[in-house]
């Protein structure tokens, strides 16, 4: 077989395959490479040509140059008529109906331990009360030392904390900011404030503990503060809060920066004080800790107590968003199960 009829047939044989199994590019792609690619089968012709005299040459030359270029020709045309039939497909299974109304995205909302937590802070804003903020990386001096609370204290057991180096620890309470604040104030110069923020203790992560919880504290320093105080501005805070009809009590209690100091109860919420599952029949729920400040921490804060005196407050935001919206489990504010968080 002469090297033109040879042409010919590769020729024929690459249109055919074109024409009848190129269905889609990658086929077309591979056609291309088998009769046109570096090695393929017409571009091997040309390699040939070197054994050829110079007139021959020079005329099989032109006749694979001009089959590789029809061969191109019906490639290219092929490869723009594939990418058309593609696109005309994509865009019949892809079709959107522009005349169907929009649909609306979903708007997120606040979490439920934000909006008890906001709840709070408007109720002490209300009353004269500031904002304060503090590390929640804090040293072990503002976390205990400077609430009475020295490296051999017993209460720190209570406590069970995240340290990062012996003086450094994620913090338990945010007690602190109440330490910082008054080191930050003129000596002796009021104080009414509120410290809101996460806090960290290892505790089990059951129905009732977790690892990481929400507090809000608040202290008071002036001349002439009494226990009345203490009393007048937590029973107004907590029938705000949970209703004008809500009961509340005090009993005594122990903390090494209050003294004296006191639990306070609610009536249950959930019986009215009848006793229930909830208040272990009692009828009543421990909602905060309370007390007058120390006055040694009043004094390690440079403060004079023979001068001023103060109360302070402690409580759990998750214990009251689990009483305001009847939740019974405290991991519900921590699984971030939509079905849980779209309710509020």
């Amino acid at each position: 077989m002469s090297i033109e009829e040879k042409i010919a047939e590769l020729r024929q044989q690459a249109e055919e395959m074109i024409k009848r199994h190129a269905d889609d590019l990658a086929e077309l792609n591979e056609i291309r490479v088998k009769y046109l690619g570096k090695k393929g089968e017409i571009t091997s012709l040309l390699r040939g040509l070197k054994e050829l005299d110079t007139d021959d040459r020079r005329r099989i030359g032109m006749i694979v140059n001009e089959a590789k270029g029809k061969l191109e020709k019906i490639i290219a045309d092929k490869n723009e008529k594939l990418k058309s039939d593609e696109m005309r497909s994509r865009l019949e299974h892809e079709r959107i109906d522009v005349t169907l109304p929009g649909r609306k995205t979903w708007r997120g909302h606040l979490h439920p331990l934000t909006l008890t937590l906001n709840q709070i802070k408007s109720i002490f804003l209300g009353m004269g009360f500031t904002v304060e903020e503090g590390p929640e990386i804090e040293q072990d001096y503002y976390n205990f030392e400077a609430l009475n609370l020295p490296k051999d204290h017993p209460a720190r057991d209570m406590q069970d904390s995240f340290y990062i180096t012996e003086e450094i620890l994620m913090r338990t309470q945010t007690s602190p900011v109440q330490a910082r604040t008054m080191e930050a104030h003129e000596p002796n110069s009021p104080i009414r404030m509120i410290a809101p923020g996460r806090v960290y203790r290892r505790d089990d992560y059951d129905a009732t503990h977790s690892p990481m919880f929400t507090q809000v504290e608040g202290l008071v320093i002036d001349k002439g503060i009494r226990l009345s105080d203490l009393k007048g501005t937590l029973e107004l805070f907590l029938r705000k809060i949970f209703g004008k009809d809500v009961g509340v009590r005090f009993r005594p209690s122990f903390f090494p920066f209050t003294e004296p100091s006191a639990e306070v109860d609610i009536s249950c919420v959930m019986c009215h004080g009848k006793g229930c599952r909830v208040c272990k029949g009692t009828g009543w729920l421990e909602i905060l800790g309370s007390g007058m400040v120390h006055p040694h921490v009043l004094e390690m804060s440079g403060y004079d107590p023979k001068r001023v005196s103060g109360y302070a407050f402690g409580m759990g935001v998750e214990r009251i968003a689990m009483l305001l919206y009847g939740i019974d489990d405290l991991r519900l504010f921590y699984d971030n199960d939509l079905r849980f968080l779209r309710q509020f």
